[in-house]
């Protein structure tokens, strides 16, 4: 099979794009033990697999499923999230309700987010900021 058709058979994950960011940082703690093993999960399988696509959407997703803050198919924090969203796709100069090879996209965040600095400025009142500020201070 040619790198094309590979693309086109490549599993589409849902991702909100800023959880592009928080799996950069995911060390195994989360909002429950449930959400956390959920999120590892999604993480491994999308370092793992070559042509992984995911699609960047402004909505729940894959790893949404397991979060308490859900309720339906809305978000507790909608609000919070989507501006976390709409932050990512601008640093990283692309569009939602587009897709994108995972490796591509965590390229991206890291690239022009994560080693310019800019990421406090994307989530500054996230409850999980420590651990990205402590993580920071190893890759910078």
């Amino acid at each position: 099979m040619n790198k094309e058709q590979d693309r086109k058979t490549a599993r589409l994950y849902p991702i909100r794009p800023h959880h592009g960011l928080c799996l950069q940082f995911f060390e195994g703690k989360g909002y429950s033990g449930g959400f956390t093993a959920h999120m590892d999960k999604i993480k491994k399988t999308l370092e793992s697999q070559e042509e992984t696509e995911v699609f960047l959407t402004v909505a729940a997703d894959t790893i949404c499923e397991c979060c308490p803050n859900r309720k339906g198919k809305d978000c507790i924090q909608d609000e919070k999230v989507d501006m976390y969203d709409r932050k990512v796709l601008e640093a990283c100069g692309v569009q939602g309700e587009t897709s994108l090879p995972w490796k591509e996209f965590a390229e991206l965040v890291r690239q022009k987010i994560i080693l310019t600095g800019r990421r406090a400025d994307i989530c500054p009142d996230c409850q999980w900021k420590e651990i990205c500020e402590k993580k920071e201070k190893e890759l910078l």
